[in-house]
């Protein structure tokens, strides 16, 4: 066959990348669709980076560039192994097609250059459609942000050309890389190669059943030991864990995808009951050819768990603590016997317009009987004093009205508790009284809103006895505390302010430990640009890694629409109804996406269970509770991958159903 000429022949290139681009993109919907979400994350992740609006918030957000730039390493890491599979699978898929390119004429440098043209195209539209996603995925992001500071969001939809360029150099990046190899690839191959090329596969890896029945054994036993060592609370340790869970993984797929044929092998009655014969050819076709791929799935969906389960846990522990330290407008706790220093006073009677203060001090009791108490009721507590931390009546009261808390009554006779909430349960239960300054009291009640209750300068550790002030006649000062209400929020400047005064006593010896200042506003500022830098890069991490995963096995299953669309006219030919075809289709389904899940579940829930224990007691309580936690990751997560699951198995179930 004569082709025309060079010139001319170049055009005719064009065209046919532009048409195949455009039967690519149709084809692999999902994957298209995917490629898409990639530049909208990338692009609107970038324009949190480069916003001076989002910089200006606080000065902790200044290291929010670096924390998204790690982010973005992995997760182009992670999308560039994507495109990379992706484009050997579609490769491999149509590798016929391109040995008829050759066998008609072209040259091998023409059909790598066709392929690469045309998932360039691809790659082009995706970053497009994309970068304007992105925007709008920005401004999303942008309004929580602005959320977490407490200011007004107002839409303004615009571009970043920073993040843009930043998007499509990381684009371009993984694009190249990935065609390149399959460029390159072309180029060397000859007929016979590319004829043959979709006739590979992964090939079972574990051939013997003693083999495969020791590597499955032991991959149980490396996965239950991971797993522990992962929730040892040691980096070393965790390491180990992290070795072996990926060990399990490897292990646990290689010899469970190999042994399903054998398994159905020696059990033929099981195999052709029902339609175990269906979906058991879709095991023998898939699964015993696919151990590697699954076990780098699961591993991802692992690391996705844990990503999003680090984050929730994150967000409740930076939330619990500023809830607690941001009781009051103005707090500063004054280590050591000495009372507050007339600069901080000076300087807050010259700057801050103040509406109510207090000036107070903690006392301790003559012995521990109530902290001896909490510990042996198997509450976590650490002894941050000797004895039981004492506060007069009036300073209580005087302290619940600055923070805004009604008032409660001290009866004669008694005294009151107030604690956290986590010991709530356990405080209700004292009913020993107690004897200070001559004084014999009962118990007369438990309060447990936030008190600023978490360091050994604030208003008790963990709990505080509330007394008569004639009960405290005599009994030593732990420690004197300053609280305010203010007119307006005390603005960061002023904390600095503070901060320095407070610096500059240290550095002339005048409170060698340093007191401690909260701030209602910096507490809540530091707790959003926390979130921002923690928990936005980690689910930022999640998504990537969901999709990406997701959108392999989708790829992976709706390749075989054309099979599946032969296999089932046969069977309907044979006298198979619809709703029996439906069935073994939705069986296949349902083992395809659920092996490489399981495993991510079975490790990560104990993980986030033990590592939303991990911070102070009664941080993580409420919403923020251990098992809410495990339980918001896994719906996500599931969420997500729902969405992949579903449109797979409609597309598959209207393309191959016989109607």
């Amino acid at each position: 066959m004569c082709w025309p000429r060079w010139g001319v022949m170049s055009v005719t290139l064009s065209e046919l990348s532009l048409r195949n681009a455009k039967r690519q993109a149709k084809d692999y919907l999902v994957y298209f669709v995917t490629v898409v979400m990639a530049a909208a994350l990338l692009y609107s992740f970038n324009a949190l980076t480069f916003s001076r609006e989002i910089a200006a918030l606080s000065i902790m957000m200044k290291t929010l560039p670096l924390m998204i730039a790690m982010a973005t390493v992995v997760v182009v890491c992670v999308f560039g192994w994507l495109v990379a599979y992706a484009t050997k699978f579609m490769l491999l898929r149509r590798s016929r097609e391109l040995g008829a390119y050759l066998l008609i004429g072209l040259e091998s440098r023409q059909v790598a250059r066709l392929f690469f043209l045309e998932n360039l195209a691809v790659g082009g539209c995706a970053l497009a459609l994309g970068t304007v996603l992105g925007g709008l995925l920005y401004q999303a992001f942008r309004a929580m942000t602005l959320a977490l500071f407490q200011l007004p969001y107002h839409f303004s939809f615009g571009f970043s050309l920073p993040a843009l360029g930043l998007t499509a150099a990381c684009f371009g990046l993984i694009y190249l890389c990935a065609l390149g190899r399959s460029r390159r690839y072309i180029r060397k191959a000859k007929i016979h190669d590319l004829v043959y090329f979709d006739r590979q596969n992964e090939g079972v890896v574990i051939q013997t059943g003693r083999k495969r029945r020791w590597v499955f054994g032991a991959s149980i036993v490396l996965g239950a030991v991971g797993t522990g060592l992962m929730m040892a609370r040691d980096a070393l340790l965790g390491m180990v864990g992290a070795g072996c869970l990926i060990l399990f993984l490897f292990g646990f797929f290689l010899s469970f995808a190999s042994g399903v044929p054998a398994f159905f092998d020696k059990r033929p009655a099981r195999k052709y009951q029902g339609e175990n014969l269906l979906v058991f050819r879709t095991l023998t076709s898939k699964l015993a050819t696919m151990g590697t791929l699954m076990a780098v799935i699961s591993l991802i969906f692992t690391a996705t768990l844990i990503s999003e389960g680090s984050g929730m846990m994150f967000r409740g522990l930076f939330a619990g603590r500023a809830a607690e330290s941001a009781c009051f407008d103005l707090y500063i706790g004054v280590a050591g016997d000495e009372p507050l220093s007339q600069d901080y006073l000076d300087y807050i009677q010259a700057n801050i317009s103040v509406e109510q203060e207090l000036s107070y001090s903690i006392y301790q009791a003559k012995d521990s009987q109530v902290m001896d108490y909490v510990e042996s009721g198997g509450e976590d507590y650490y002894r941050y004093f000797d004895r039981d931390p004492v506060l007069r009546y009036s300073d209580y009261a005087a302290l619940r009205t600055i923070a805004g808390y009604p008032a409660v009554e001290l009866k004669p006779g008694e005294y009151l508790i107030h604690c956290r909430g986590y010991l709530e349960k356990h405080m209700t239960g004292y009913t020993q009284p107690i004897s200070l300054g001559g004084l014999n009291l009962i118990p007369g009640g438990v309060h447990t809103e936030h008190l600023l209750q978490n360091y050994d300068t604030g208003n008790g550790a963990r709990y505080i006895l509330v007394v008569p002030d004639e009960a405290t006649e005599g009994l030593p000062v732990f420690h004197h505390a300053y609280a305010a209400k203010t007119v307006q929020p005390v603005t960061e400047a002023q904390f600095n302010e503070l901060c320095d005064i407070n610096y500059g006593l240290g550095a002339k010896g005048l409170n060698p430990s340093y007191d401690e200042i909260h701030t209602k506003a910096q507490e809540e500022a530091d707790m959003a640009a926390q979130t921002v830098l923690c928990v936005f890069p980690l689910f930022f991490l999640a998504l990537a890694l969901t999709m990406t995963a997701a959108t392999i096995l989708t790829i992976q299953q709706l390749s075989e629409t054309e099979r599946y669309k032969r296999q089932f006219q046969l069977l309907q030919k044979l006298g198979m109804g619809r709703r029996e075809m439906a069935k073994a289709l939705g069986r296949q389904f349902a083992i395809y996406y659920a092996l490489p899940a399981v495993p991510p579940v079975l490790i990560g829930v104990p993980f986030l269970l033990n590592l939303s224990h991990a911070p102070e007691p009664g941080v993580m309580v409420g919403m923020s509770s251990p098992g809410v936690i495990a339980a918001a990751a896994l719906a996500v997560f599931f969420l997500i991958y729902g969405v992949y699951i579903l449109l797979a198995y409609t597309s598959l179930r209207r393309n191959v159903l016989p109607q």
